[in-house]
């Protein structure tokens, strides 16, 4: 039943995960943290904060590593297959319809309608990191890697991968 939990929670975000990654992020989290409980919120952050600073799309290193840690390599196995399954079989059948639909402005109204309700998935699973967060470390240590963060990303323009790496190692430094 495990094996099958596992694509199941995996499967299902990344078909309605229109978009891709950031997407799909929430989805996942309400599965393996809500529904399964397989993670804490806390550890879902964590792995989701590592697979951010490492090259590749994030749903199959969250797949990879949490089916590996709810399943071994056969969790993992099914994890990766669930992440790259709906995408290639949407592409396969969607690619026999891209020339009729490419002007369509049902489609471009689609794509329309999703940012906002993405900006609103991501919003609230940052909320949800920030409060786990306060909790955890703290309301300064809390405040003053974000407002670093910030200043990095919006001012000094670094590399989002820098900047979580940084964190990272304050964390493991300072926090630890």
């Amino acid at each position: 039943m495990t094996l099958l939990d596992i694509f199941w929670a995996f499967f299902v975000p990344n078909i309605l995960g229109y978009g891709g990654g950031p997407p799909i992020i929430p989805l996942l989290q309400g599965e393996v943290v809500d529904h399964f409980g397989w993670q804490s919120l806390e550890q879902f952050g964590d792995v989701l904060a590592l697979g951010n600073a490492l090259p590749s799309p994030i749903a199959t290193k969250l797949g990879g590593y949490i089916g590996y840690q709810v399943a071994g390599i056969p969790g993992a196995a099914v994890a990766l297959i669930a992440t790259i399954a709906p995408t290639a079989v949407a592409m396969v059948i969607l690619f026999k319809f891209r020339e009729a639909f490419k002007t369509s402005p049902q489609v471009a109204a689609m794509t329309e309608i999703v940012r906002p309700i993405v900006a609103v998935l991501l919003g609230t699973l940052a909320y949800q990191f920030l409060a786990s967060a306060y909790q955890s470390v703290g309301l300064w240590q809390t405040a003053l890697l974000t407002a670093l963060s910030l200043v990095a990303l919006e001012k000094l323009k670094l590399h989002p991968g820098l900047v979580v790496g940084g964190a990272l190692l304050y964390g493991a430094f300072v926090l630890g």
